[in-house]
């Protein structure tokens, strides 16, 4: 049984990422601060699973917390570090930048100098396909272009990258980063555009959409994720992997998708494109299935079947989670 790290352990893709590793019979230290970013209750949600699996120990912290850090580390050695602790979204990021850089890169370099000074060699960091921006041509290739983020979240994100390949370059650390793609699923953020137009529609509440609804997103169901994140465990060196659903659907088109899995009309009502937005994404995944042998398994329909059935589930309470862009 190994035993490993996981931040971020009450966050969508975190609880995912340590679900699995218990499952596969490994004993798993999950840290969180459970920060009130979104609705807490979405954390309780998930963190409730996790706590039902007697390999699994949690502990309410910051990573921004070094002194608290280092008792972790004096808890036991850890077979490497899954960093999925950060604060993500880009509309959120231009409103309190601030919060984001301190997280997401003094947070990383806080878990990044515990692995140096004490192990293990090897981290995953989380990234995201923001980076690549608007002058890239699709799909985008990790050896693209990353040098213009349009948002602080983005920014932060091409920061930590940065930050993991020196500590892989001076004290050879294992590092693998790995750029997620528009993650969706059961229990998903409610700043995310799937929670949000499931809510709205079910609701019959009007579904806000930030210019024409054509733009394009690589959605990448959140259990294809998380075996793509634990796969990355065994490689060695510095690797940047790119981690999507390999076919970009617009909004309009997934807006269509949930009206006829509830069987009910939305509401259209455009708004000017969110200036920190980009136009289209799509992840050229070849990289991850030489490398993890990795491809996406879920198709969309499904995927969003399985976003629907879970928020009708749990609607007694879903149905007022904050969905605004006011959080």
């Amino acid at each position: 049984m190994a035993r490993y790290l996981v931040t971020g352990a009450a966050g969508f893709i975190g609880a995912r990422v340590a679900e699995l590793l218990l499952k596969q019979g490994n004993e798993v230290v999950g840290l969180d601060n459970l920060n009130d970013a979104y609705d807490v209750r979405l954390k309780d949600w998930r963190l409730g699973r996790l706590r039902k699996q007697p390999a699994f120990q949690f502990q309410t912290m910051d990573i921004l917390d070094r002194a608290e850090l280092q008792s972790v580390w004096e808890s036991g050695p850890f077979e490497a570090v899954f960093n999925l602790a950060a604060r993500a979204g880009v509309r959120a990021s231009v409103k309190d930048p601030w919060i984001y850089a301190e997280t997401n890169v003094n947070g990383m370099l806080n878990l990044l100098e515990l692995c140096r000074l004490q192990g293990p060699r090897k981290f995953v960091q989380a990234s995201t396909s923001s980076l690549y921006g608007k002058v890239n041509e699709m799909p985008f290739e990790e050896r693209a272009d990353i040098s213009r983020p349009l948002s602080p979240y983005t920014a932060t994100k091409g920061a930590s990258e940065l930050l993991c390949h020196t500590y892989h370059s001076l004290y050879d650390l294992d590092v693998t980063v790995l750029r997620y793609f528009t993650v969706y699923g059961p229990a998903g953020r409610p700043d995310m555009s799937i929670f949000r137009f499931i809510q709205w529609i079910a609701e019959d509440r009007p579904v806000r959409v930030y210019g024409d609804g054509k733009q394009e997103r690589d959605f990448t169901f959140v259990d294809d994720i998380a075996k793509g994140t634990v796969a990355a465990v065994s490689l060695k060196g510095y690797q940047i992997i790119n981690l999507g659903g390999d076919q970009p659907y617009s909004l309009l088109d997934v807006i269509h998708r949930i009206e006829a899995l509830l069987e009910k009309d939305a509401t259209l009502e455009f708004s000017d494109p969110a200036p920190a937005d980009v136009p289209a994404t799509w992840a050229n995944i070849t990289k991850a299935g030489e490398l993890l042998g990795w491809e996406p398994q879920t198709g969309l329909d499904d995927g969003l079947s399985a976003c629907v059935r879970w928020y009708l589930n749990e609607r007694d309470w879903t149905k007022d989670v904050n969905t605004s862009d006011s959080f």
